[in-house]
């Protein structure tokens, strides 16, 4: 979890890669109506977020039904959102924290996505730190971060 820019995409699918997970990226699950408010550069209400972090527990709910290992990238910036997503002792919590300079940097440098870099003051503002979970500083590379990750929660590389 984390802001826009915090890398979670990159690290998640690092991270899959590595492990064979199942990957989710919480921004494929958003209503069209979601993405057009952020390509505006409007910030997403609890209204609009409700549905995709409903649609999102489904997903979650799924997996751990089938004993199937999967990582999902999601911002889950509240509190609130996060406790809809962690529905079992298996569902862990990874927080990639950067600072507004760092990404806001990374983001003047990223193409192709719908997310108006505008929105990320928004982010910080609506941002609940998490403290009872990994967190893990993005001013490192994404590999390091994935090392990180795969050591905290003793996990194999797929080919190990």
């Amino acid at each position: 979890m984390g802001v826009t820019g915090s890398g979670k995409t990159t690290v998640g699918q690092l991270l899959t890669a590595d492990v064979g997970w199942k990957y989710f990226d919480a921004d494929d699950f958003h209503t069209a109506a979601s993405v057009e408010k952020m390509k505006q550069g409007v910030p997403l209400n609890d209204a609009d977020r409700e549905p995709w972090l409903l649609r999102l527990r489904e997903v979650i709910t799924e997996c751990l039904a089938t004993n199937e290992r999967a990582i999902l990238s999601c911002s889950a910036l509240k509190e609130s959102y996060r406790e809809l997503l962690l529905i079992d002792d298996r569902v862990q919590l990874v927080y990639l924290k950067g600072t507004s300079q760092l990404i806001s940097q990374r983001l003047k440098n990223r193409s192709g996505h719908y997310m108006n870099p505008a929105l990320l003051e928004s982010q910080f503002e609506t941002l609940e730190e998490p403290f009872d979970c990994l967190r893990v500083d993005v001013s490192n590379p994404p590999r390091e971060i994935v090392m990180t990750i795969k050591e905290h929660f003793q996990l194999e590389a797929l080919n190990s």
